[in-house]
């Protein structure tokens, strides 16, 4: 037999043992696949499937309509985790770990249309973290290990078992998880992996956090160091009245939205297992922000610590190097009286940069917060603030100053008549103010120039009614002009610990105003 005869014996030899071996080995594996997936699931879980092929030529695996379940989960009822799956991928496994160690150890993993659904007790997302690692994490790693997951088109929702209310749904989830590690070490972690590379982006997020509000997300686009959030909102779950009704005390009730907000060259995590966040800039478009008191509940007499205390105490780091917050408005209610309606303070064209945004946690020194802020009061009146802060201050320091021009004093009307039973007209050319403060108190200065400016008191038993007499006298003192000339004064107010900074600033402005013009 000649030397060609026998190479070519030879190769149609080694091709049937190849293909013999395939034959042998996929018939062996699918046998054991199933052993693995049932027999040695050690996880609290049953996993079923409809179809699996496996190839050692491309070494993957693809299995068909999976179904995951809680082994001890009631027949009547519904109570733990369930996942639906369209369809699964494992490329390039290594078929000795899974011959011989009982896993499947594969370079990564594309998940299709999964669709989760946890049913839990309570009405918190998740009562305890570690639980993610030891019911899930830990579990299924004794299964299958990979470098990437690849997930297309997922859902997740949360139900509480309790309220039989969703607590969190997301939809449309594009996930991508390179560079996937796991070991005993990062299984002890906050995040119980490591990796190189993220993608995740979701088309809706609904969340209720607590009993009284929701969260809305139109989309959320994020990256390793990229974060972008889409039609934003946090809306109460009641209207006012019925809000009210559940608080014991005085409390803001807020309605946030936004268009966007962006996050960029942001550095996330846990460091020896605490949170950290970093981040270069921050920008939110178009924030529309209603905050509104009822003022007919009791007091709450608690503290209430100025932004420097607030960010000092963060227990974790904490750095925005700059945020932005751009044509925006906000809109502040306060009311005595349901049947009187609101007191109304408008801030329209708001535009807001703040520097040096950051946490106390772990610093020594720290330069200034330094925020200046433009918009239009109530309608018509540009108004521009400076205002700064040292987070690191114990005293609570602060400085801001500001300048607001042509101010109709009619404009007040809907918040002096009910709370001082008094309306105005005349306009404010310009109102400076000049104050530095602490957590005593604020004092400073502010000037006034301002035209015809009177006054007009109301009866208290009949606030309907004109108080003529008391009308006639108030305009007497009441000096009606500045006569081309800025009018000065020196003010000192003492803070109210129970009331906010945003109440500091109010008192010290209406001590100010009170000087200059009586």
């Amino acid at each position: 037999m000649s030397i060609y005869k026998k190479i070519a014996v030879g190769v149609i030899c080694l091709f049937i043992l190849v293909v013999l071996t395939n034959i042998g080995l996929n018939y062996w594996i699918r046998k054991q696949l199933p052993y693995i997936i049932k027999e040695k699931n050690k996880t609290a879980y049953n996993i079923n499937y409809e179809k699996i092929d496996v190839s050692l030529f491309s070494r993957n695996i693809h299995a068909q309509t999976l179904l995951v379940s809680p082994k001890n989960a009631p027949k009547d009822s519904k109570n733990g985790l369930f996942t639906k799956i369209e369809s699964i991928t494992i490329k390039h496994f290594n078929i000795w770990d899974l011959a011989f160690r009982d896993i499947i150890q594969a370079e990564s993993i594309i998940i299709n249309k999964p669709q989760v659904i946890l049913y839990k007790k309570g009405e918190k997302l998740i009562n305890n973290s570690k639980s993610i690692q030891s019911e899930i994490v830990d579990p299924f790693r004794k299964i299958i290990a990979v470098s990437n997951i690849y997930l297309n088109e997922g859902t997740v929702d949360v139900v509480s078992l309790d309220s039989k209310k969703p607590i969190l749904s997301v939809k449309k989830i594009l996930l991508k998880l390179e560079g996937i590690l796991i070991t005993d070490a990062t299984l002890k972690e906050k995040i119980p992996l490591h990796y190189k590379n993220y993608t995740l982006v979701c088309d809706s997020l609904f969340y209720r956090p607590n009993g009284f509000y929701f969260i809305n997300i139109g989309k959320i686009s994020t990256e390793k160091n990229f974060l972008k959030i889409n039609n934003f909102s946090n809306l109460p779950q009641f209207n006012r009245k019925v809000f009210l009704n559940r608080l014991e005390k005085e409390k803001d009730i807020y309605n946030l939205k936004f268009d966007s907000a962006q996050i960029e060259k942001m550095d996330w995590g846990f460091k020896n297992e605490r949170f950290y966040l970093k981040a270069n800039s921050m920008v939110i478009h178009h924030f529309d922000a209603n905050i509104y008191r009822g003022k007919m509940l009791k007091d709450d007499l608690t503290k209430k610590y100025l932004y420097n205390h607030l960010l000092r105490n963060l227990k974790f780091p904490l750095q925005v190097d700059t945020l932005q917050v751009l044509k925006s408005k906000l809109v502040y209610e306060e009311e005595l009286d349901l049947a009187d309606g609101p007191g109304i303070l408008t801030f329209d064209r708001f535009n807001l940069q703040a520097t040096n945004l950051r946490s106390g946690f772990g610093l020594k020194k720290t330069d200034d917060v330094k925020i200046k802020v433009k918009c239009v009061f109530m309608k018509n009146s540009p108004l521009d603030v400076d205002w700064r802060f040292n987070v690191l201050d114990k005293s609570d320091g602060f400085h801001i100053q500001g300048v607001i021009s042509n101010f109709n004093v009619q404009g007040m009307t809907r918040f002096t008549k009910p709370y001082i039973n008094t309306t105005f007209t005349g306009t404010f050319n310009k109102y400076r103010f000049n104050f530095y403060g602490n957590d005593n108190g604020s004092k400073g200065n502010a000037s006034l120039d301002y035209d015809d400016l009177k006054v007009k008191l109301y009866k208290k038993k009949n606030p309907e009614k004109e108080a003529k007499l008391k009308t006639a006298v108030a305009n007497l003192l009441v000096k009606n002009d500045s006569k081309d000339e800025a009018k000065t004064a020196e003010v000192e107010v003492e803070r109210l610990q129970d009331r906010s900074f945003y109440n500091l600033l109010w008192r010290s402005i209406a001590e100010s105003l009170k000087k200059i013009l009586i």
